[in-house]
C-alpha cells in the first residue's frame, strides 16, 4: 500500500465545503472557523486553570433544501455544534453566516428574527414540553413570542400544523405525559415548524425511539422537508440512521471534521479511518454477510488535553499499520478535497486501502 501524505497547497478554502457547491446549492448558513472552548475555574479566587475544546475549527456549510448529517461518538462536539449554530452558546472565535448576514456578534433583540427561522427539535421530547401545559399551548408558545396571528388564527395554525405531523384535533387539550414516544416527538416536530423556519436542527431526534418508531418519524421528517422546502442540521450518533436520512455526512471526533462528503460517497468509500471504524459498527440486515470489523483501541481522549498533530493518531488503525509514522502527532492535518469530487479529508494518508465495506460470505465449514 502506497503510503503518500498531503500537500499544504490542497488545504481547504476558509470558507468552508460549501465553496465546492456554489454552483449546484445555495448556502443558507455558514459556519467559519467556530471554537468553543469552555473554561475551566479552580482554587479560592475561581481563576482559569484550563479549558475544555469542544469545537477547535470546524467549517460546515449547510446548503438550502438538504439534509447535512453531523455525526460521531459521544463527546465529540457535535450538540456543541448544534448550539452554537443556534445562537444558544456564543462562539470563542469564528463566524456564522445566515442568508447572507452575518450573526455571530448579534445580542438581545437583534436574535429575534433569527430565532423565528431556525428551529430545534430536542432529543428528549418529554423533557422539552411544559408538563402542566396542554400540548396546543406548547405547540402554539412560539406563535405569542414572535406575536404572530390573533388567537383565533394561531388556533387554527396549531391545528393545521398538528394534522400535518399527524396528531388529531382532540389531542389538542392533552397533555406530555399522555402520549407515547413517537408522538411526543411529533409534538415537538410540530412545535418547530410552526414558525415556519427555513432550518431546522434536529439533535439526534430518534434515539430515544424503538426502531420502528424511528423509521416512522424519519419518514415524517423527510415527507415534511420536501413539503416545506426545509433544511435539516441532523445531528446523530447512528450511521444508518444518517445514511438513510442525510444528503451529505459530516464526520466529527474530538472537537474537528475529520471527513465530510455525499452520502453515496462517504459509505462507499470512506477514506478516514475513524470513519471506517464507524462504518464497520452498523449491523448487516443479511446473516450470511460479514463486514470487516474495526476495534479501536482505548478510550476517546480528554477535550482538555486532546493529544497533539492528528488528534485520532493515538486510536488510528491505519497509523498502526504503517509503522506509527512520526508525522501524525507531530502535524495536525488539514481538511483537503481528494480529487475532483466534493470529499474532504482530514489524514495525512488519506486513510484509504483498508477494505472495511468488503462484504464476504462465510464458507461452508463457518458455524
Amino acid at each position: 500500500m502506497s503510503a503518500m501524505p498531503q500537500h499544504a497547497g490542497n488545504a481547504r478554502p476558509s470558507a468552508g465545503v460549501g465553496a465546492t457547491r456554489a454552483a449546484t446549492g445555495e448556502p443558507l448558513l455558514v459556519a467559519d472557523h467556530l471554537v468553543k472552548h469552555f473554561p475551566i475555574l479552580g482554587g479560592v479566587l475561581r481563576r482559569r486553570v484550563g479549558s475544555v475544546q469542544a469545537v477547535d475549527d470546524v467549517s460546515l456549510t449547510v446548503l438550502r433544501g438538504e439534509t447535512l448529517g453531523l455525526v460521531g461518538e459521544s463527546g465529540c462536539g457535535k450538540t456543541t455544534v448544534g448550539r452554537l449554530l443556534l445562537r444558544l452558546i456564543d462562539p470563542t472565535s469564528g463566524r456564522m453566516i445566515f442568508d447572507g448576514q452575518d450573526i455571530t456578534e448579534l445580542r438581545g433583540r437583534e436574535l429575534k428574527p433569527y430565532r423565528r427561522r431556525v428551529q430545534l427539535i430536542f432529543q428528549d421530547p418529554l423533557g422539552s414540553l411544559d408538563p402542566r401545559a396542554p400540548i396546543a399551548d406548547s405547540i402554539g408558545e412560539g406563535l405569542r413570542i414572535h406575536g404572530i396571528g390573533t388567537p383565533p388564527e394561531r388556533r387554527e395554525k396549531v391545528r393545521k400544523i398538528m394534522d400535518l405531523v399527524g396528531l388529531q384535533p382532540y389531542h389538542a387539550r392533552r397533555y406530555p405525559h399522555e402520549f407515547s414516544g413517537g408522538q411526543r416527538q411529533r409534538i415537538g416536530i410540530a412545535r418547530a415548524l410552526v414558525l415556519e423556519p427555513d432550518l431546522v436542527v434536529c439533535d439526534e431526534p430518534v434515539s430515544a425511539l424503538d426502531v420502528s418508531i424511528q423509521a416512522q418519524v424519519l419518514n415524517l421528517l423527510k415527507s415534511l422537508q420536501r413539503e416545506l422546502n426545509l433544511t435539516y442540521l441532523f445531528i446523530a450518533h447512528n450511521m444508518g440512521v444518517v445514511e438513510h436520512i442525510s444528503d451529505r455526512v459530516a464526520v466529527m471526533y474530538l472537537g474537528k471534521v475529520v471527513e465530510i462528503a455525499e452520502r453515496t460517497d462517504l459509505f462507499r468509500d470512506a477514506q478516514h479511518p475513524y470513519t471506517q471504524a464507524l462504518l464497520s459498527a452498523i449491523p448487516l440486515p443479511d446473516p450470511e454477510l460479514r463486514r470487516k470489523r474495526v476495534i479501536l483501541k482505548g478510550d476517546v481522549p480528554s477535550p482538555v488535553n486532546p493529544p497533539s498533530g492528528c488528534r485520532f493518531h493515538p486510536r488510528c488503525q491505519l497509523r498502526a499499520e504503517l509503522g506509527n509514522p512520526e508525522l501524525c502527532a507531530a502535524q495536525e492535518p488539514a481538511l483537503i478535497q481528494i480529487g475532483a469530487s466534493e470529499h474532504e479529508v482530514a489524514c495525512h494518508f488519506r486513510g484509504a486501502g483498508l477494505g472495511v465495506g468488503t462484504l464476504a460470505r462465510p464458507s461452508s465449514t463457518t458455524n
